[in-house]
């Protein structure tokens, strides 16, 4: 008698997998994708393992398959185990990242008698009366239209007591699927093509649209669409109808593939020819991909020495040997321009997956995939878990960038997914980056990873140098007198590259006109409700908003605090920057790029079209056009302050300084016009951005390194973060000083040596969104071990290898 052992996707996560019996007739292997009985309820699940006894001696049957049916490969199984063991999360919500879009369904429930009861009037409340007389009438009702005709709380009371006294019974069915395959309905002749004809011409006197159908079709020698029939003749129902009756044409449904990417019919663009520090590459990754057996690379280029053209050059040699392979980029911003290059380099064989495309266009992607349509996909970072057949390379551009994470359960980080997903594959990973994870090239100077440099910077005429960076003390500014937003270094460079007709970049990582609004009388600054957090200033549709949960409100006439009228703007945002810009040049275009002017679909490409022709002079943006754009008319680089993210309470703020300022320096210079950076800052003198000047990532790694080692922080240690969320603060820090205790006591049990715990603390963001913070962080060599041992509350959150402690 067959067992699956299945992982359940139920809220509670308690427990990896459950026994279930396989009734019989069901054909079910492992991987596959189940409909079980939990508790009152049907839940989906996946099939893990097939035995002949259960691992628990109670069983249920198995209620059903999934349709349309759903396999993942034993693969897929393992690195689900793999994500749920590292990060400590329930099995399912791991699994989850691989299956299809669209997977997760609901339940309704719907209430009925049960067969044979005899209530006794007597017995029954007046509202468990009007319940059961309801269902009676109905057959069936479900629960919602209950809560709607007597309320949700006296529902669920008469529906508890009718339950309890066995008289009504909830039945649990499955909501239809969010996404299916797309139908259309297409024509096409019955009959021969003289015979069409002839009727054609008969018909066009006396019905001249079915006249005009039977043209179209005849004349397109292939099946037709309905829509676009109609679209070009105004065809009526009746006249398609009446064909149909007659056996001149038939009707019938094909699939539509929902395709984001256009089909391309030009030839693939040749390769280029490699420099000797790209031949030198390829040479390795070519071995790696012939050898069929695991092994990493670190490709460390700086900014323009063309490791897209290796990325470009190794998935040519891994499709040439019959393998697939995916890339990974870390912002949407990013895909349109790198799959521009991708598709013109492989026609018609690169498949995209990201969250700006429609459910149905990632559900008819993904399908496809799994069928080996694709060899190449693209995407941001769940776009790992694409069932690509055959896997035999990985790449991850940008790799030291923080989107990678996810934020959510399960918290897993793409990179040390890839990791594993290579090696139970045999396929090769490069990891590319101007400014690698600190992590990442430690592991590569310790001989875990390969290095491979490019050191040279390349253009359409060879090489090229790195752009000239300055940086600009604004403290000096302020003491010239210079009251402005701008140094005046930073205003003749950007008059200059006006005058020359060529472009500008204006990089600040905040949105927003100003960051906070600030009574000048009593000092009191507006800040959200519900978290505790200043507000910012939007001009653009004068609000203050917060960042963090999207609540906005109008900007105050007067003091909420004083009543005072003097409301002071402060700090400063893209926005800001914008509207400074117009009053300096007023005749220059401008076009500002963050997320508040990129929420539509296909912005993004828009706006890098805009670029590349000219349709802009000057750029303003977040992080997000720090990354891999590529603006051959860009000759200035302006970072408006380079300390915004510099003195934050977190070792990597260093790190990530350095990193966004040497992406957005990259930026300059890129075509035929030398480049130029100004870097303005009141900290000068900070390692991370004199090295960032220097483009030398060489003496930012040797000093970020050592404050590492001699703090113990990682790649000398792992880190995991405790969250516990709660409406009542006094509530919140009391359940985190328990969990402490408790911590403190297992791993004093278990003897695990050099784990240290820090807090229970508030969190940097001490409330969000209605709720308080309390953190506690496990510093050693595997918090994951200890954390194994304790079981903690639904609403404490684990973070495992944490990049940010805010």
């Amino acid at each position: 008698m067959p067992y699956a052992e299945v992982s359940v996707n139920s809220p509670s996560g308690i427990k990896s997998t459950f026994s279930y019996h396989i009734p019989e007739g069901f054909e079910i292997l492992p991987g596959q994708a189940v409909w079980v009985p939990f508790g009152p309820k049907l839940l989906q699940g996946i099939v893990i393992t097939i035995s002949e006894s259960p691992e628990y001696s109670q069983t249920r049957d198995i209620a059903g398959i999934v349709e349309p049916p759903v396999v993942l490969s034993q693969i897929y199984l393992k690195l689900a185990y793999c994500l749920a063991n590292h990060y400590r999360c329930p099995l399912f919500q791991a699994l989850a990242l691989m299956l299809p879009p669209g997977f997760e369904r609901s339940n309704y429930c719907m209430l009925e008698l049960k067969s044979g009861a005899a209530p006794s009037a007597e017995s029954l409340s007046e509202d468990e009366k009007k319940l059961i007389e309801k269902i009676a009438s109905s057959g069936l009702l479900n629960i919602t239209d209950a809560e709607k005709m007597f309320g949700k709380q006296r529902t669920q009371k008469a529906l508890s007591g009718l339950t309890r006294r066995n008289l009504v019974v909830r039945r649990f069915h499955a909501r239809p699927a969010r996404v299916s395959p797309k139908r259309e309905t297409y024509l096409e002749l019955a009959v021969d093509y003289d015979t069409a004809r002839k009727e054609a011409a008969s018909l066009a006197r006396r019905s001249p649209k079915q006249s005009a159908i039977l043209s179209c079709l005849y004349q397109a020698k292939s099946p037709v669409k309905w829509k676009q029939i109609v679209r070009e003749i105004s065809a009526p129902l009746s006249a398609r109808k009446a064909l149909e009756r007659k056996g001149l044409i038939a009707s019938r449904e094909m699939e539509i593939s929902r395709r984001p990417i256009p089909r391309l019919s030009q030839p693939p663009e040749p390769p280029l020819l490699p420099n000797n520090a790209q031949r030198a590459a390829l040479d390795k990754i070519t071995s790696s991909l012939k050898s069929e057996a695991f092994h990493s690379f670190l490709l460390h280029g700086v900014t323009g020495s063309g490791k897209t053209e290796v990325y470009l050059q190794a998935l040519e040699q891994t499709i040439r040997q019959g393998k697939k392979a995916i890339v990974l980029v870390p912002e949407i911003s990013l895909t349109p321009q790198i799959l521009k290059r991708f598709t013109t380099r492989f026609p018609n064989q690169v498949a995209v997956l990201h969250s700006s495309l429609t459910l149905g266009e990632r559900y008819d992607q993904w399908r496809e995939i799994r069928e080996g349509k694709f060899n190449v996909v693209i995407g941001a970072r769940s776009a790992l878990f694409a069932p690509q057949p055959n896997l035999g390379l990985v790449v991850i551009d940008e790799e030291n960038e923080w989107s990678y994470k996810q934020d959510v359960s399960p918290r897993y980080h793409a990179r040390t997914a890839a990791f594993e997903l290579c090696r139970l594959s045999n396929a090769t990973l490069i990891l590319g980056s101007a400014t690698p994870d600190v992590e990442t090239y430690y592991r590569a100077t310790a001989g875990e990873i390969e290095l491979l440099n490019m050191p040279e910077r390349i253009t359409e005429d060879g090489h090229s140098s790195m752009p000239e960076v300055k940086v600009i003390d604004l403290r000096e500014e302020l003491k010239a007198g210079n009251r402005s937003i701008f140094s005046r270094t930073l205003q003749q460079e950007i008059a200059g590259a006006l005058h020359k007709k060529e472009q500008v970049i204006l990089f600040l990582n905040r949105r927003g006109g100003a960051t906070f609004v600030q009574c000048r009388n009593c000092g009191y600054v507006i800040s959200c409700r519900r978290c505790r957090v200043s507000l910012s200033y939007h001009p653009d549709e004068e609000k203050l908003v917060c960042h963090h949960c999207n609540w906005r409100q109008p900007v105050p006439e007067s003091c909420p605090e004083c009543t005072s009228k003097r409301i002071k703007y402060l700090g400063l945002g893209t926005q800001g920057v914008e509207a400074e810009i117009a009053r300096l040049y007023p005749q220059a275009k401008v076009l500002r790029w963050d997320s508040d002017t990129t929420q539509l679909k296909n912005t993004h490409t828009s706006y890098m079209e805009k670029m590349l022709e000219r349709g802009a002079d000057i750029l303003i943006g977040t992080q997000m056009i720090a990354k891999g754009m590529d603006f051959p008319g860009v000759s200035v680089v302006g970072v408006v302050n380079a300390d915004t993210g510099i003195n934050l309470p977190d070792f990597r703020s260093g790190e990530r300084t350095f990193s966004l300022l040497c992406q957005v320096a990259g930026r300059a210079g890129r075509g035929n016009t030398a480049g130029k950076v100004i870097i303005q800052s009141y900290c000068p003198d900070h390692y991370a951005i004199q090295a960032a000047a220097r483009h030398d990532y060489q003496s930012f790694f040797n000093t970020e390194i050592a404050y590492r080692r001699s703090l113990n922080q990682p790649p000398f240690s792992r880190l995991a973060r405790l969250i516990y969320s709660h409406t009542n603060d006094e509530l919140c820090r009391r359940e985190a000083v328990r969990v402490k205790f408790e911590l403190n006591e297992t791993s004093n049990k278990l003897g695990l040596a050099g784990i240290s715990l820090i807090g229970p603390a508030p969190a940097f963001f001490h409330r969000l969104r209605g709720r308080y913070r309390w953190s506690i962080v496990i510093k050693g060599a595997d918090p994951a071990a200890l954390l194994s041992r304790i079981d903690l509350p639904p609403r404490w959150k684990v973070d495992i290898d944490p990049l940010g402690l805010d």
